[in-house]
C-alpha cells in the first residue's frame, strides 16, 4: 500500500510543481520549490489534469476492486461535467484530444471507441493517468484500453505499455539503468529509449509529443538520485513542466518515497 501513495503521491506532487511554469521556453525561469501563482495564477500546490485524471482512475479501481474502462471514463465524464477530482471545484486544464473523447462520450459514443487514432492524436494525455494500473496485475491488453479510453493510436498505446512494465520493474527493485537498457521498443520513434542515459539535456524535448514526455520523463529519473531532484530537474526542461514533472514523479516516488 505504501508504494501505491509514494507513487501517486509522487505524480501529484510533481504535477502541482509543474502546474505554474507551465508552457515557459527553457531556461527563461528556475524552479527551486513548490511555488504558485504562474502560468494559471493559482496557489502553490494546484494540480492540474494529469492529477485529476489520474485520480478519478483511482477512484474507479479502488471502488470496484477491478478495472472497469467504462467506469474510469464516466469518472473522467465527472471530472469535466462536475468538476470532480479537482483541487477547487474548477476544471482548468484539459488537452485537446482529452476534451474531445469526452466529448464523443457524452454525446453517446461507447467508451471504448471515443480515443482519437490518427497519428496526431499523440499527445501525452493518457500517459500522464496510467500509472495507477502498474499496482495492478492487469494485462496489457487493459493498458490499452485504459490509454484508448482518449488516446487509441498505437504510438500511445505503447508508450503507457513501456511506462506500466518500467514501474512495475521498479516496484520489484529493479534498478532503472538496467530497466532502461532492457527496454526492446516495437516502434521505432522509440528506438533511444535504451540508451536515454547518453543523452545530454539539450537532446531532450519536453512539449506534449508522448514521444518525447517518454523520454523526458525516464531522462530526469535517470539523471537523478533523489526524489526532489527529479521533480526539479523535470520542471526547468520546460514547455509541458507538470505533465513531465508527473510522469517523473510517478517513478520517483515509487523509487524514493515522498
Amino acid at each position: 500500500m505504501s508504494k501505491i501513495y509514494d507513487g501517486i503521491f509522487g505524480l501529484v506532487v510533481g504535477d502541482a510543481v509543474g502546474v505554474p511554469y507551465e508552457f515557459s521556453r527553457r531556461d527563461t525561469f528556475t524552479a527551486t520549490d513548490m511555488t504558485g501563482y504562474g502560468s494559471y495564477n493559482l496557489p502553490a500546490g494546484t494540480w492540474s489534469d494529469d492529477s485529476s485524471m489520474a485520480l478519478a482512475t483511482v477512484e474507479s479501481i479502488a471502488r470496484l476492486g477491478r478495472i472497469s474502462p467504462d467506469d474510469i471514463m464516466h469518472n473522467f465524464y465527472r471530472w469535466t461535467d462536475e468538476n470532480a477530482f479537482t483541487p477547487y471545484g474548477e476544471l482548468f486544464d484539459i488537452g485537446f484530444a482529452t476534451r474531445d473523447a469526452i466529448q464523443r462520450y457524452a454525446g453517446g459514443v461507447p467508451a471504448g471507441k471515443c480515443g482519437g487514432r490518427g497519428e496526431r492524436d499523440n499527445g501525452n494525455g493518457s500517459l500522464m493517468r496510467i500509472l495507477p494500473l502498474a499496482f495492478t496485475d492487469c494485462r496489457y491488453k487493459t493498458v490499452d484500453a485504459v490509454s484508448g479510453l482518449t488516446h487509441a493510436h498505437e504510438i500511445s498505446l505503447e508508450a503507457c505499455r513501456i511506462y506500466i512494465s518500467v514501474a512495475r520493474k521498479l516496484l520489484r527493485g529493479k534498478p532503472l539503468h538496467e530497466i532502461v537498457k532492457m527496454i526492446k521498443p516495437k516502434l521505432s520513434v522509440y528506438e533511444r529509449l535504451p540508451v536515454l542515459e547518453t543523452l545530454q539535456r539539450d537532446e531532450i524535448s519536453s512539449g506534449g509529443y508522448v514521444v518525447d514526455t517518454l523520454e523526458a520523463a525516464l531522462w530526469c529519473n535517470l539523471k537523478s538520485s533523489s526524489y526532489r531532484e527529479c521533480i526539479l530537474l523535470a520542471v526547468n526542461l520546460g514547455r509541458d513542466t507538470d505533465t513531465v514533472a508527473a510522469i517523473a514523479g510517478g517513478l520517483a516516488g515509487i523509487v524514493y518515497g515522498t
